[in-house]
């Protein structure tokens, strides 16, 4: 055997020595700390550089140019059957007496050409906006009034600056003609840049100065109301089940592993399987919010199962004990202990899930949902549309107007979203319970 010798350190060398790795250990922590900030820094530009971009081009989508001139609601042109009812007013010459208006805006203008010209100016759906007017204000009928009528998508375009009026007239979308009617209006101080209502208020529309998000948005209420009301308590019922009555067996092993691989399977397979199972074999309509909702809410279980359980499980079981030893049955000390205390974990993942379903496209494309429909639903059997389908469908849309008013569809969502989340983190807050 050999003996070891160790070398005995004196006291400088000793303290030289941890001074070396204590410096070695701060100057680690401190790259570590700047790898942190560096990357936060990084996610921080890139989320401004995100919303710039939306928010530059999304501001100037909630604003349109108006037009403002006189119109004379003439009864005997309006109304010709005097009965002042939609039916009635869709009888009526609406365009004639909007053109007469505009053409006095102009100084009244002779020849076709100059007309026609005239007419070019003025959004496709002047003359239901009128009527709209007269509908809500029968009492003005008669009158002379002074009336806001939404420019044609290219000539907000041209006054955007997006249309060069140095380019030949054979290379624009409007003529010189149209381009000096609109330099007298606004010499005139009659053209103005507001707030869009058509884009609030107004529905599905193939003219850009007439679309809007009101159908979309209901239509999205509407959607996420049902996948609430079915994913909610079936994935909690489904949670507590599996993690506090189940017993752990081979059976309850393969339905947890179906559902975590449940939560990773493409949402357009949901699409799939609602329109086979709902649609094609039930019979139920398309383009309704009803499927669309049961379709998100099959997409979000897992989600929500997943989470709940999560939530079940941080439950100290010193809760269930105590419950159990003071008498409380079972189920007693499910619901009246271990389900307030889970719950805020089980509204988080709620909130995950209805994030989740907020943003998709894909399972709505599936069963119909892309359709173009008009009118605002008033039900969950009515027709309609959700804000992901209706941006999809207005970013391949060719008008300029059109990339516009998707980023501020984009705007309206995102502002959705977080209304939504703020209102589930209240809730969650006001139903938490501390041990």
């Amino acid at each position: 055997m050999t003996d070891t010798v160790h070398s005995v350190l004196t006291p400088q060398e000793a303290a030289d020595r941890v001074a070396a790795s204590l410096n070695k250990r701060n100057s680690s922590e401190t790259r570590f700390r700047a790898w942190g900030i560096a990357a936060i820094t990084t996610a921080l530009a890139f989320l401004v550089l995100l919303f710039t971009g939306i928010l530059s081009k999304g501001i100037p989508g909630m604003h349109q140019y108006y037009v403002t001139f006189d119109v004379t609601l003439d009864p005997e042109r309006l109304d010709p059957q005097g009965l002042m009812t939609p039916e009635s007013l869709s009888s009526g010459d609406f365009d004639s007496v909007i053109r007469d208006g505009l053409y006095a805006a102009l100084g009244n203008p002779e020849g076709r050409k100059e007309k026609r010209a005239a007419r070019g100016i003025l959004s496709s759906g002047s003359s239901q906006r009128l009527m709209g007017y007269v509908l809500d204000n029968p009492s003005e009928m008669g009158q002379t009034i002074s009336m806001k009528f939404a420019l044609d998508d290219d000539i907000d375009t041209f006054l955007r600056g997006m249309i060069d009026r140095n380019t030949p007239e054979a290379d624009r979308r409007i003529n010189d003609q149209v381009i000096a009617y609109v330099d007298r209006l606004e010499a005139d101080g009659r053209v103005s840049y507001e707030l869009s209502d058509y884009l609030f208020f107004g529905s599905a529309s193939r003219d850009a100065e007439m679309a809007g998000i009101k159908g979309a948005l209901i239509g999205s209420i509407l959607t996420l109301a049902i996948c609430v009301v079915i994913a909610f308590p079936l994935g909690v019922a489904t949670a507590v089940y599996l993690e506090e009555i189940a017993p752990k067996n081979r059976i309850t092993e393969i339905i947890e592993i179906n559902i975590n691989n449940l939560a990773a399977v493409p949402s357009v397979v949901f699409g799939i399987m609602g329109l086979a199972i709902f649609i094609v074999t039930f019979g139920m309509p398309r383009s309704i919010p009803l499927v669309g909702g049961i379709v998100l809410a099959l997409m979000t279980l897992p989600t929500i199962i997943i989470s709940s359980r999560a939530a079940i499980r941080a439950v100290p079981p010193s809760i269930r004990d105590a419950a159990l030893g003071v008498g409380a049955s079972k189920m007693q000390t499910i619901f009246h202990h271990v389900i307030p205390l889970a719950m805020p974990g089980m509204l988080t993942g709620t909130i995950i899930g209805m994030a989740q379903a907020l943003g998709e496209t894909a399972p709505l494309l599936m069963i119909g949902m892309v359709a173009f429909i008009v009118d605002v639903p008033t039900g969950v059997t009515d027709p309609g549309t959700v804000l992901p389908v209706q941006i999809f469908m207005w970013a391949d849309f060719a008008e300029r107007m059109f990339i516009q008013k998707t980023s501020a569809a984009i705007i309206v969502l995102l502002a959705f979203l977080i209304t939504m989340n703020a209102a589930a983190i209240m809730l969650r807050k006001k139903l938490e319970r501390r041990w």
